[in-house]
């Protein structure tokens, strides 16, 4: 699949997805989820070939933002979408952090913030030892690049050259409960990255032609590892959640539901009617 719009019809329907999840479930980290799943989309979409024995990796480092993870699988067909009321739920294969054990075409294990970025270096190195030409890209949230060890992997990749590896910022602006840099504050966060070596890229993260874009970038850098810079709204696509600390982690009731699936219907309206 290599049509703009077929991606965005397909990440809108991710959208529908997550929030159906959360919905049935009754919790779960919507916001962010929203935020990143045109990233997560393209990426599985373009990348990864689920057939190959050795393929592209990818770590979910903001581990809580698994309803995308889950609805882009769905997508796949690897997960089953009858299987999302069990979301967060005792003995569950939808674990509100992703789970390799449960579902293996999850590649790591994460939701303890800052450690999936040295996940994936690790696995880039072993890639590069063995001469495998696929790729590791790894998405952390904003509030998550506020922790130390994913500045210690930042320059541990730099130093190594891993031009395999792709670390991506969703940059979505607000954490838990606060704007992200009210917090601590990352900026300049490309200028930090440039200075560490890094091909960097700075894209609207919810602009699927950018995204594209990017990850054709990305196949042309070699002798360095590539930083994307992905600005993203979090609770992208609901009317109602888009910017809004609340959203973060909450449930939906029925009338927040279906407002909700009204206005990803109408986008998915807007994007069948795009030229």
């Amino acid at each position: 699949m290599t049509d703009i719009k077929q991606l965005k019809l397909t990440a809108n329907r991710n959208r529908k997805r997550i929030v159906e999840m959360v919905y049935q479930a009754g919790v779960g980290h919507v916001g962010g989820a929203l935020s990143v799943i045109d990233l997560l989309t393209a990426i599985y979409e373009l990348e990864v070939d689920f057939s190959e024995e050795k393929r592209t990796r990818v770590v979910l480092s903001k581990g809580h933002a698994t309803p995308a993870l889950y609805a882009e699988l769905a997508q796949k067909g690897i997960i089953d979408e009858k299987d999302f009321p069990t979301f967060r739920q005792i003995n569950s294969r939808l674990q509100g952090h992703p789970y390799t054990c449960d579902i293996p075409q999850v590649d790591a294990t994460t939701g303890l913030l800052g450690q999936g970025f040295s996940t994936a270096l690790g696995m880039a190195l072993v890639k590069k030892r063995e001469q495998d030409p696929h790729r590791v890209y790894a998405i952390a949230g904003d509030g998550e690049t506020q922790e130390g060890q994913i500045w210690e992997a930042l320059m541990m990749a730099a130093h190594y050259k891993l031009d395999n590896l792709v670390y991506i910022f969703d940059y979505n602006k607000l954490s838990s409960g606060h704007p992200t840099n009210e917090v601590i504050n990352l900026e300049p966060l490309a200028d930090k990255l440039a200075a560490f070596n890094y091909h960097v890229i700075v894209i609207d993260g919810n602009d699927m032609e950018q995204v594209v874009n990017a990850l054709k970038e990305v196949r042309t850098v070699s002798g360095r590892p590539v930083a994307i810079v992905a600005n993203t709204v979090k609770g992208k696509g609901v009317s109602f959640m888009e910017n809004v600390p609340k959203w973060h982690s909450s449930g939906l009731t029925d009338a927040e539901y279906e407002t909700a699936m009204r206005d990803l219907s109408a986008r998915e309206e807007e994007i069948c009617n795009e030229l």
